[in-house]
């Protein structure tokens, strides 16, 4: 069985995107939720701040929708590489 790279890569930025917004409207809510996630996301993608704006909010968001949808498609091809080697070597 092969996956599909698009839809995995879709499904994958979809709910990383999710997760990072989540957070980050509860963050905006509550400062103490959430605050070592968004500075570990603060760390890796350039451009975006926890600095408790709505904006740094969809910035990261973005990011992370790309970021996710890229692991998604890489596992997703990852997955299919072996699979087919599994089912030539049996």
């Amino acid at each position: 069985m092969r996956l599909s790279i698009k839809g995995s890569a879709l499904a994958t930025g979809i709910i990383w995107a999710g997760c990072v917004l989540l957070v980050g409207i509860v963050n905006l809510a509550a400062p103490s939720y959430g605050g070592v996630f968004l500075q570990m996301a603060s760390s890796i993608y350039p451009g975006f701040h926890n600095t408790h704006h709505f904006l740094d909010v969809l910035i990261g968001t973005g990011y992370a929708l790309v970021d996710g949808g890229i692991g998604g498609a890489i596992l997703a091809w990852l997955y299919n590489c072996f699979a087919r080697e599994a089912k030539q070597a049996s």
